[in-house]
C-alpha cells in the first residue's frame, strides 16, 4: 500500500509564501535597479561619444588653413584627442588604420580586424555618426565612427568606449546586492521561522488540546494571553470547551436524575406486582391502581422533559405583547384552581416581546406551585410590574416561604426546597419557568413575601431589547428542583 505523503505543515507554508514574496520583491528591485543604472551609463556613453562630433570640427576650426590631406587632419586629431579611462581611438584611411595612440589610460583596438572592416563597411561620406555596439575578441565596445573628407579622400575617425569596463561598477553593485539579497532572504528564513512557530504555537495547542479531550475528560484549556486575533481565538475556544463541558456534564447529571427518578416508581410497581396475591381481588386491583398511579407519574415527568427540551431548544413564536391583557388573562386562568383565594393585584400598562403561550405556561406553573405548597384557604396574589430595567411577572403566596439558604438551587431540575418529594410532580416545574425566563433574555427570581411565604418573580427585558440566543441544554445548571 502506498505511504500517503506527510503534509506540508502550516508554517512551513506561511514561511515559504513569505519568502516567496520577498524574493520577488528583491528580484524586482534589483533588476529595475540594474536596467536603470545600465541605462544612465550607457546614455552617458553615448554622449561622450557623440561629443567627439563637436570636438573634431573644433579642431578644424582651430588650425585655421584647411588641412592638407585626410591623413594630416586625422593624425593632428589622434594626437590632440588623448583617449580616457576604458577609451580607444583610431584612424582608418582606405581600411587602413594609421594612426592609434599609445596612452596606458585607454585600450588599442588597431589589431581588432573584425572590427575595423565592420567600421569601414558601415560608415559613408554621407552617413550621420551615431553610436553603436560591437562585440569583439576583447569584449564588448561602444563606439561611434566619424567620416572625414577633404579634396575628394576620405577617412575615419573612430572613438570606442570599453562597455564592460564602464558597466563593471553596474555589474559590482549588482552583485553586492545579490549577496545582500541573499543574506537577507536567509535571515528572515531563521527569524521568521521562530516568528511563524510562536504564532502558531497557540493553533498547535489547539490541536494537542483538541487530541487530548475525550468524555472522560473535558478540562483542557488553552492559554489565552494577549489580545492578538491568536489570543481571541483561543479565548473563543475555550469558551466553546466550557460549553461543551457543561453541556456533557448536564447530560450526565439529567440522564442520572431521568433513572433516579423513573428507579423509584419501577422499584415500587414491581415490588406489589411482586407481593400482590393473584387470587386477592382486593389486592390485584390495589396493585393496579398503584401501577396506573406510578405510569401516569412517569407520563408526567417525560412530557415535562420533552417540554423542557423544546423550551430550551428555542422554539419560540414571538410577538408583540400588552402586559395588562396578559396579566389579566392568568388571573382568569388560575381562578379555576381549587382551594385558595385568588386576585390579581396590580396590572401593569406596558409592552414586551415574547412567545405568548409559553409566557402563559411560565406564569402558571408558577401559580399551580404556590397552590400545591401552601396551605389551603390562604390567598394568592398575582401582578405584573414595569419599570426601566423591564417587565415583572410574579405570584406571591402567603405559605411557610423558602429559606434563603435553598433558593439558589430551587430552579434547577429535580430539585426540591426541602429535599424530598412532599407532593406530587416531576420535579421539572421550575426548570421549565426558568428556562422559559432565560429564553426570553430574563431570568427568575424568588424572595420573602411580607409577614410570611415567598414571592416568585419572572423579570423579563423590555420590548426593544434584542432575544438571546436560544436556551440549550448546557446553559442551565440541571439538578433538582423545589416543586412540581
Amino acid at each position: 500500500m502506498a505511504r500517503t505523503p506527510r503534509p506540508i505543515s502550516a508554517r512551513a507554508r506561511i514561511l515559504a509564501a513569505v519568502l516567496a514574496v520577498a524574493c520577488v520583491g528583491l528580484a524586482i528591485v534589483g533588476s529595475v535597479t540594474f536596467l536603470v543604472q545600465r541605462e544612465w551609463v550607457l546614455r552617458e556613453i553615448d554622449d561622450r561619444l557623440i561629443a567627439q562630433v563637436e570636438v573634431l570640427d573644433e579642431i578644424a576650426e582651430e588650425a585655421g588653413d584647411p588641412p592638407a590631406s585626410v591623413e594630416d587632419f586625422l593624425r593632428d586629431a589622434a594626437v590632440g584627442l588623448v583617449p580616457g579611462a576604458n577609451e580607444a581611438s583610431l584612424a582608418i584611411i582606405d581600411g587602413v588604420p594609421l594612426f592609434s595612440p599609445s596612452t596606458r589610460s585607454g585600450f588599442d583596438i588597431s589589431q581588432e580586424q573584425s572590427f575595423i572592416d565592420r567600421v569601414v563597411a558601415e560608415t559613408d561620406a554621407d552617413t550621420e555618426p551615431i553610436p553603436r555596439t560591437v562585440v569583439t575578441d576583447s569584449g564588448s565596445v561602444r563606439y561611434i565612427a566619424i567620416p572625414v573628407t577633404i579634396d575628394g579622400e576620405t577617412g575615419v575617425y573612430v572613438r570606442a568606449v570599453d562597455l564592460e569596463a564602464e558597466l563593471a561598477p553596474v555589474s559590482a553593485a549588482m552583485t553586492t546586492y545579490g549577496i545582500a539579497a541573499i543574506v537577507v532572504l536567509v535571515a528572515m528564513g531563521v527569524v521568521g521561522w521562530f516568528v511563524t512557530g510562536r504564532l502558531l504555537s497557540p493553533i498547535r495547542h489547539l490541536r494537542e488540546t483538541a487530541d487530548s479531550i475525550t468524555l472522560t475528560d473535558l478540562s483542557p484549556r488553552l492559554s489565552a494571553e494577549g489580545n492578538d486575533d491568536i489570543a481571541d481565538l483561543s479565548r473563543t475556544v475555550n469558551s466553546m470547551l466550557d460549553r461543551l463541558e457543561g453541556s456533557v456534564d448536564v447530560q450526565r447529571q439529567l440522564l442520572d436524575d431521568v433513572r433516579h427518578e423513573l428507579k423509584t416508581p419501577i422499584t415500587i410497581v414491581r415490588g406489589h406486582l411482586e407481593l400482590m396475591d393473584p387470587s386477592d381481588v382486593t389486592d390485584v386491583q390495589s396493585a393496579r391502581a398503584l401501577g396506573i398511579a406510578e405510569l401516569d407519574r412517569m407520563t408526567r415527568l417525560v412530557e415535562d422533559i420533552d417540554v423542557l427540551a423544546t423550551v430550551e431548544g428555542g422554539s419560540f413564536a414571538t410577538e408583540r405583547l400588552e402586559l395588562r391583557g396578559l396579566t389579566h388573562r392568568v388571573g382568569e386562568l388560575v381562578s379555576v384552581i381549587p382551594g385558595h383565594r385568588w386576585s390579581v393585584e396590580t396590572a401593569a400598562r406596558a409592552q414586551l416581546v415574547g412567545d405568548y403561550d409559553r409566557l402563559i405556561q411560565a406564569w402558571l406553573q408558577l401559580a399551580e406551585n404556590a397552590a400545591k405548597y401552601t396551605p389551603e384557604g390562604t390567598p394568592i396574589e398575582i401582578g405584573s410590574g414595569f419599570d426601566g430595567e423591564g417587565a415583572h411577572l410574579w405570584v406571591r403566596d402567603h405559605g411557610s416561604g423558602i429559606p434563603p439558604a435553598v433558593r439558589h438551587r430551587i430552579f434547577r431540575r429535580f430539585d426540591r426546597a426541602h429535599g424530598k418529594r412532599t407532593v406530587g410532580g416531576s420535579g421539572l416545574g421550575l426548570a421549565i419557568v426558568d428556562a422559559i425566563a432565560k429564553a426570553h433574555g430574563g431570568h427568575c427570581g424568588v424572595t420573602d413575601t411580607p409577614g410570611g411565604g415567598a414571592t416568585f418573580t419572572i423579570h423579563l427585558p423590555a420590548a426593544t431589547t434584542a432575544f438571546p440566543a436560544p436556551v440549550r441544554a448546557g446553559d442551565v445548571v440541571l439538578q433538582r428542583d423545589a416543586a412540581g
